[in-house]
């Protein structure tokens, strides 16, 4: 006689996912509230948009693209793809070509939603969590992304962060624009290549981050990443060029003219800031912490940046011809959680 075979579901759940519990979610609404009192104050509007898009509309913003569904969740309805959103900003910029007409110029807008990844999850890094975004669309202004730093700055520092526990870096597109040229890279996969291989600099050091410009890596577990191709020679430039330590190019220089305007000095000029998406054409900035994060173990951690973001001045077009020049910045509040929640002061 045999055994009937355990048919039960399994009560773990799938990697990159977590229960919340009452503390976690109680400081994600103290930090939410907080952003909101500063959106209040800075003038921006509130937007909501669905969970759900056309994955052609959210596909110039994904990592990978070889297949439809790389990097996303996504199923096929009927005859076209639907994704869950992978970050906020490609749903605006489809929102912003939709009610072009309409909305104010420039729009500033702020969103607090859930975004789905389907990559390697990683201690406090996970395939689902709550995001805030707030961007300004329709002014090349280098006022907007300087106020964008000082103001996610004001939000760390009510949700109970010093000076000196986290920092603001600062770089530009144009030093790779630049840098591509002088290494004749031309080809629009190769770019992504690199520019996803430098972007995991924090994490995987430089020596890591060489084996993926060269021929490819393979981390702890096996899994192999194919590498961009370069020549060594050229990886050599590529090091040298973000090892430099001021900044030359003329929208840096100018957003740095308008922090002293502010007294805003919380930032450093990091030319090995990436940001690993494709859409950014100018300054970029990314929010690192400077205090020890620890894992599940008790382990310190490369904990990596809380948050990020940048100019990108031609994601709209992708919709039509709109004269929408837009830059942006967002924190992924389950990662500052995460971090926050091992500061004993913190309460």
């Amino acid at each position: 006689m045999t055994k009937e075979k355990n048919n039960k579901p399994s009560k773990e759940l799938p990697l990159g996912f977590v229960d919340r519990q009452e503390k976690e979610l109680l400081v994600r609404d103290f930090i939410i509230s907080n952003i909101k009192e500063v959106m209040i104050k800075y003038g921006f509007q509130y937007l909501e948009t669905p969970s759900f898009e056309y994955s052609d509309s959210i596909g110039k913003c994904l990592p990978d693209m070889d297949r439809p569904d790389e990097g996303v969740f996504s199923f096929q309805d009927e005859n076209k793809w639907l994704s869950l959103r992978y970050d906020l900003t490609a749903p605006l910029a489809r929102y912003v070509a939709k009610n072009y007409l309409e909305i104010p110029k420039p729009f500033k807008r702020y969103q607090l939603g859930t975004v789905w990844r389907n990559e390697k999850p990683g201690p406090g890094r996970f395939r689902e969590f709550l995001q805030f975004d707030a961007d300004f669309v329709g002014t090349k202004s280098l006022q907007a992304d300087a106020e964008l730093c000082v103001m996610i700055s004001e939000i760390l520092e009510k949700c109970g962060l010093s000076k000196d526990e986290y920092i603001v870096k600062i770089s530009s597109r144009k030093i790779t624009e630049e840098l591509f040229k002088k290494i004749k890279i031309d080809t629009n996969d190769q770019k992504l290549s690199v520019l996803r291989a430098l972007d995991k600099i924090d994490r995987l050091s430089w020596n890591g981050v060489k084996e993926l410009l060269g021929e490819g890596r393979k981390d702890k577990s096996g899994d192999f990443t194919k590498g961009a191709n370069l020549k060594q020679e050229d990886i050599k430039k590529v090091e040298e060029t973000l090892k430099k330590n001021s900044p030359e190019t003329e929208d840096l220089v100018e957003i740095l003219k308008i922090f002293k305007d502010y007294n805003f000095d919380n930032f450093e000029f990091d030319p090995s800031v990436i940001r690993g998406l494709e859409y950014y054409t100018g300054a970029i900035f990314e929010v690192n912490l400077k205090f020890d994060v620890k894992n599940n173990k008790g382990q310190v951690i490369q904990f990596g940046s809380i948050g990020g973001g940048g100019r990108y001045d031609n994601l709209v077009n992708n919709f039509g011809n709109y004269d929408a020049p837009a830059t942006g910045i967002s924190i992924g509040l389950d990662r500052l959680v995460y971090a926050l929640m091992q500061k004993e002061e913190f309460k």
